[in-house]
């Protein structure tokens, strides 16, 4: 059979007549018919914008296995986290999941077989007004940013309350917050 297109084409055609379903790494170098399938499959997802899930992103994926989200890519401006900023905010919340607290490596609690990953998540998704400012970014694990997808989940009444909270403690108290957060984000 002839092959049409080029292989990043084929791989992109393949992906959006499969949109939302497993692909597996086996299909997708048969359908590129190139040994180099899964630099296409980047050049999809980071040059274009293309939300393609892996293992990394999707803890139900096993390695190998991939899936289309959206036939529509992210826009630019989505995507325009750059490593330098990623490393910032990562080590700003001191490579910590902020919500549960997991770290880079620790077994995940779907599947102790599996280790989690830190993902930098927009806090109000850029389809809802937010940007990629520093401040509407934070540190999340892989399985508590799984399923987030364009949520917003404005701070709870309990995470408001927590200044007024370490205000009421005693001296000693306010003392290690005060020693946790330093350290947390002056690195020492």
């Amino acid at each position: 059979m002839a092959k049409r297109g080029g292989a990043r084409q084929r791989i992109l055609d393949y992906l959006l007549g499969h949109v939302g379903q497993v692909v597996t790494s086996e299909q997708l170098r048969e359908i590129a018919g190139v040994s180099e399938w899964a630099r296409r499959l980047r050049e999809l997802r980071d040059e274009l914008g293309y939300r393609i899930l892996s293992h990394n992103d999707k803890a139900s994926l096993r390695p190998g296995e991939y899936i289309l989200e959206s036939a529509e890519p992210v826009t630019a401006t989505e995507r325009a986290i750059g490593s330098s900023q990623r490393a910032r905010i990562l080590s700003r919340d001191g490579f910590t999941c902020q919500i549960c607290g997991a770290t880079q490596g620790d077994p995940d609690p779907t599947n102790p077989e599996r280790r989690l990953r830190l993902h930098v998540d927009h806090i109000q998704p850029i389809s809802g007004g937010g940007t990629n400012e520093d401040d509407n970014l934070r540190t999340l694990c892989s399985a508590c940013n799984e399923g987030r997808s364009n949520l917003y989940t404005p701070p709870t009444e309990a995470a408001m309350n927590v200044l007024e909270l370490v205000r009421r403690q005693p001296k000693d108290v306010q003392r290690e917050v005060y020693k946790f957060l330093k350290r947390k984000f002056n690195g020492g």
